[in-house]
């Protein structure tokens, strides 16, 4: 009787059955499978993630030259992720413009794209900074709520601001990140089309997975679908203030208003820089959705100074970051350091902040404002992280197994496929000590499965696609938009009640 309760208030709960009237969309399905089946057996997996969806896009010789915006949000991870594939899409003949606020100019146009500045008198150079500093001293809950309110903040500007702005530009497409839950509206009051882009872990609901910010593993029974859609619901009210937002802009434009989160996400095309292997069995995922693997940077880096003299061949190499924005966590630096100095193991830690002074650290690790990470990784043999996805595919792209100390957003999301797919360990920062971080370093250093695991993701990184897939999905969806495409002839509309309710 309890089973039947529980399962029918699943079936009818708007975050586990994700039938959205504005998708409309084809699902693909799956049926439920044991943990262990879907970890072993990963070729079935693949096809459980994504149905017919994996063979890979051919170039679209008969598209004409497109201008594409980009939407996402000012921070050094979703900016990096997205460069790769603007220089693609340039390459190719088309105009790529990043639409940012003031502090993501200098790494945009640092990188060779065009750029242009939202908002500016709102969100002037260095406002973006001061959010990183408070971001970076919380953790967990603390920050993923202050997180919440700071981006519906930025969605509000953003929505009352960008249209005009794009429209001005004259762009044809934009392309979103999944964290610019705005982007999809500005796209439509603008009446172009839109790819999103999953710069993060895959945020699409689904019964069958844990909600991102969780560090919740993969369990398709029902004490696991129970948990998750538990998990919805108060992630349903940590985001509240996002889908009120984004809803009054809609109901301004005469819009229909979101009742999902999925509702967010492009009809057109969807595109998640994860290989199909790093991502948990899915029911649910619709059928313009496609897994490319990273898309790597193939420019030159601006060079970073780096003390190569001290580094010791003959000592395996742990490398260790907490990213850009969480990286305040003093406490957690030490106990890396405490966790390695009696190790026969050189540690180099990267702070991901140059304003702060180099602290002294137990066992005398390789402390740097900045690292050159990816030359870095070449030389690892393990990886120690806050668990942001570009970390750890960067990790896996060579091959590295890892240790996750998930902080906050999509983190514990991003640590639970770690442990999943057999790649590395997790410690929540709750219970990190010293002696866990100890023993867990060298269980993955001494356990060939963790390694082995790593390399087998670094094999299907390297057959997934990559930026060139993904440049030729959105040749291929917008190519074949572009004869019903809806010129938009009416900027007063914009310039009046965008700016009237300011």
């Amino acid at each position: 009787m309890c089973d039947r309760f529980y399962l029918d208030r699943l079936s009818k709960s708007p975050w586990i059955n994700d039938h959205s009237p504005l998708q409309n969309q084809r699902k693909t399905a799956t049926s439920p499978t044991s943990i262990a089946a879907h970890t072993t057996t990963f070729a079935d997996h693949k096809s459980a993630v994504l149905g017919a969806a994996y063979s890979l896009a051919t170039p679209n010789t008969a598209i004409t030259m497109t201008h594409f915006g980009v939407l996402c949000p000012t921070a050094t991870g979703h900016i990096n992720s997205l460069l790769p594939l603007a220089h693609e899409l340039t390459r190719r003949g088309h105009r790529v413009t990043f639409f940012v606020f003031a502090d993501g100019f200098d790494r945009v146009t640092a990188a060779g794209c065009d750029c242009t500045i939202v908002a500016e008198s709102e969100f002037p150079k260095g406002s973006i900074a001061q959010f990183d500093d408070r971001l970076g001293e919380l953790s967990q809950l603390e920050a993923l709520k202050f997180g919440m309110q700071y981006l519906a903040h930025t969605y509000d500007v953003s929505l009352r601001h960008a249209p005009a702005v794009i429209q001005q530009a004259g762009v044809d497409a934009l392309i979103v990140d999944q964290v610019s839950l705005e982007g999809g509206t500005i796209a439509d009051i603008l009446q172009i089309p839109y790819i999103s882009f999953c710069s993060a872990i895959v945020l699409n609901a689904d019964p069958l997975v844990p909600p991102i910010t969780f560090d919740w593993l993969y369990n398709p029974g029902l004490f696991g679908r129970i948990r998750n859609w538990v998990g919805a619901r108060i992630n349903h009210e940590i985001i509240k203030p996002l889908a009120k937002t984004i809803n009054h802009h809609r109901q301004r434009f005469g819009l229909p208003l979101y009742k999902y989160n999925n509702d967010a996400y492009s009809p057109l095309l969807q595109i998640s820089q994860q290989p199909a292997e790093f991502e948990f069995p899915r029911s649910q995922l619709p059928a313009n959705f496609h897994f490319t693997g990273p898309h790597h940077y193939t420019s030159p880096r601006p060079p970073i100074p780096f003390p190569w003299d001290q580094i010791n061949p003959q000592q395996p190499l742990i490398y260790a970051s907490l990213g850009t924005l969480q990286n305040r966590q003093q406490w957690m630096f030490e106990a890396i350091a405490q966790a390695c100095q009696d190790l026969p193991v050189q540690l180099v830690i990267s702070l991901g902040n140059r304003d702060r002074a180099i602290p002294s650290l137990p066992g005398h690790p390789i402390v740097v404002p900045y690292a050159p990470q990816l030359e870095l990784l070449q030389q690892a043999s393990l990886v120690i992280t806050h668990a942001g996805l570009n970390t750890t595919l960067e990790a896996l792209t060579q091959g590295v197994p890892l240790v996750a100390i998930p902080i906050t957003s999509d983190q514990p999301g991003v640590a639970a496929r770690i442990v999943w797919s057999g790649a590395g360990v997790m410690i929540p920062p709750h219970r990190l000590t010293v002696v866990k971080l100890k023993q867990a370093i060298i269980q993955v250093l001494q356990q060939p499965s963790y390694r082995r695991n790593a390399r087998r993701l670094q094999q299907a990184i390297a057959r997934s696609g990559g930026v060139v897939q993904a440049a030729n999905l959105i040749e291929t969806a917008v190519g074949e938009r572009q004869n019903q495409r809806l010129s938009v002839n009416s900027p007063p509309i914009y310039a009046s009640s965008v700016d009237s309710q300011g």
